[in-house]
């Protein structure tokens, strides 16, 4: 008997290359301090639809800070949030958490990574980020946020936030001050801003990697220059379904970045808001978008190509995708 598709999901050793570890809130703890959610939030409907970036961003910050108060409820979270992830076959995560939460919870940063590391299980390999929005440098901000550059466990910096809000003079500095001290760069693009944005993030920012970088398509320069650079993009799709204005998981453009050559890996974004799992990306790619599942096989692939692990530890991930496409033939 044919495996459905979420078996075959399943079945698949995968990467989660874009998790905000606050947006990953477990439901069962969000309901232990707001008891009101006794129903998931309306957000999680197959068809729902936020109104705007503002209108999301108000909701996961009322969900997501009701909880995370301290470093050792961000512990409580992710070994959750791990645990789960390691269920659904699942061998490799990057997630960010907020520089924000520093800021205006007055958090220690080194205590709160400290806290998702340890949180860490046998037989999953996590590297952690600080997001940081546009506008998350100010004078409070910068003294912690050029110490973070000397946090040993601290994988990289990614750029967060409302995408039509300026990128500052301290950002390409800091990037580059990031890089220079061996961190990992990635910046969220094209979600909401077209493929000039994404164009600028490139140029001034020079990051390893785009977090979305949907809107991308609608320049076939721009799509040649990630093409060039070797940059891919961690996108995800049932996020910019509910999310960004126009777009589907019918005629989401993942199909046709794909289709040109770029390489791109799919993760869950916010699941506290959107209601998903890994695995339910790779559902609806071959059950709305067209994949087909040697197709799946290569972006799960993707994922652990881009993964910041040494190529003698990937390798056998790698191999064992290898397998199940040569299983399902031509």
């Amino acid at each position: 008997m044919p495996m459905d598709s979420l078996s075959f999901a399943q079945s698949l050793p995968k990467t989660e290359t874009h998790l905000h570890l606050e947006g990953a809130l477990p439901l069962e703890l969000l309901r232990r301090v707001r008891p009101e959610f006794a129903q998931p939030p309306i957000s999680w409907a197959h068809n729902f639809k936020f109104r705007d970036f503002a209108h999301f961003d108000r909701e996961l910050l009322d969900m997501a800070f009701s909880w995370f108060t301290s470093p050792a409820r961000y512990h409580e979270a992710a070994q959750v949030i791990f645990a789960r992830l390691a269920a659904a076959n699942v061998k490799y995560v990057e997630t960010s958490f907020a520089s924000g939460a520093l800021e205006f919870l007055g958090l220690n940063g080194r205590e709160v990574l400290a806290a998702i590391r340890t949180a860490v299980p046998a037989g999953l390999e996590v590297r952690v980020f600080l997001g940081i929005h546009h506008n998350g440098a100010g004078p409070r901000m910068m003294p912690i946020l050029e110490e973070a550059l000397t946090w040993p466990d601290l994988a990289g910096v990614d750029l967060h936030g409302f995408e039509d809000a300026p990128v500052e003079p301290w950002t390409a500095p800091y990037w580059a001050a990031a890089r220079a001290a061996g961190k990992y760069t990635k910046a969220h693009a094209g979600e909401f801003m077209g493929a000039d944005f994404v164009r600028k993030i490139l140029d001034e920012l020079q990051p390893h990697r785009i977090e979305h970088g949907t809107r991308a398509i609608e320049s076939p320069a721009v799509v040649q220059e990630l093409i060039r650079r070797g940059i891919a993009l961690d996108m995800c799709p049932i996020s910019n379904h509910k999310l960004m204005p126009g777009i589907s998981l019918v005629n989401h453009p993942i199909r046709r970045l794909f289709d040109a050559g770029v390489k791109v890996t799919i993760s869950t974004d916010d699941p506290i808001t959107f209601g998903n799992r890994i695995n339910d990306e790779y559902v609806v790619l071959a059950d709305r978008s067209g994949f087909t599942r040697r197709e799946l096989v290569q972006i799960a692939r993707n994922g652990f190509e881009v993964a910041l692990m040494p190529a003698e530890q990937k390798q056998p991930w790698l191999d064992q995708l290898d397998g199940i496409a040569d299983a399902l033939g031509q």
